[in-house]
């Protein structure tokens, strides 16, 4: 059983009057170094850096506020506290899901104690709405984005861990013992068409991986019965 990471201020789970109806990308400038944008910055889009800005809380800000749908694919899952909100989401029954994830890394140390955990904790939701896989082709599932209630969406290269995020061992302040940060980005859009467009592909994304994990097991069972 994993530890259960305590929530922060930007994690807004079990609170009812916060969503992302209302969301406007200047809610997260409270989150990069400067806690502000230039501006001439773009009403629908900016680049997060870990490392420099606090991704970790970006993350949990947004995530935290769904209240209709997400659509997520994540290569590296390695982070307790959005897989508690994840979980939490997946009980929800005002929320659709569709979760994504590697199946070469759910077979790390971490991940694999953080996943059997969900499905200890609730077989239904986890196999209802979580699929390990590969691609359509075989490959690693790489994609690391999501889409949050058809109103924001999230890409980057930024994996879901520790030194991925680069999470804050002093809040607010990068650095201090054990500090570790990855160079990454993470981009928040609210553009409509690529919001669509990515939807999509998530769902696609999510078909193939179950298809993939599926047909493989089938063709598991049929070699083990014809030995």
């Amino acid at each position: 059983m994993t530890t259960k990471a305590q929530p922060s201020k930007s994690n807004a789970l079990g609170d009812v009057t916060q969503s992302l109806q209302s969301f406007d990308l200047i809610d997260l400038q409270q989150y990069t170094q400067e806690k502000s944008y230039a501006n001439n910055a773009s009403k629908d889009f900016h680049l997060f850096y870990v490392g420099r800005d606090d991704v970790h809380d970006v993350l949990k800000h947004l995530l935290s506020r769904v209240s209709v749908s997400l659509y997520l694919n994540m290569f590296g899952f390695d982070d307790d506290e959005l897989n508690d909100i994840l979980m939490a989401k997946a009980k929800d029954p005002h929320v659709t899901m569709v979760i994504t994830l590697d199946k070469s890394q759910a077979g790390g140390v971490h991940e694999k104690k953080l996943l059997d955990s969900d499905i200890s904790n609730d077989p239904t939701a986890f196999n209802t709405y979580f699929v390990v896989g590969q691609s359509a082709t075989g490959q690693i599932s790489h994609t690391k984005g999501f889409v949050a209630d058809a109103k924001v969406g999230g890409e980057g290269s930024t994996n879901w861990s520790v030194s991925g995020e680069g999470t804050f061992v002093v809040k607010g302040q990068a650095g201090g013992r054990g500090y570790k940060a990855q160079n990454n980005t993470q981009s928040i859009f609210t553009d409509a068409d690529t919001i669509s467009r990515f939807q999509s592909e998530l769902i696609a994304e999510h078909m193939a991986a179950r298809v993939k994990k599926t047909g493989n097991a089938v063709e598991g069972a049929y070699k083990k019965g014809n030995k």
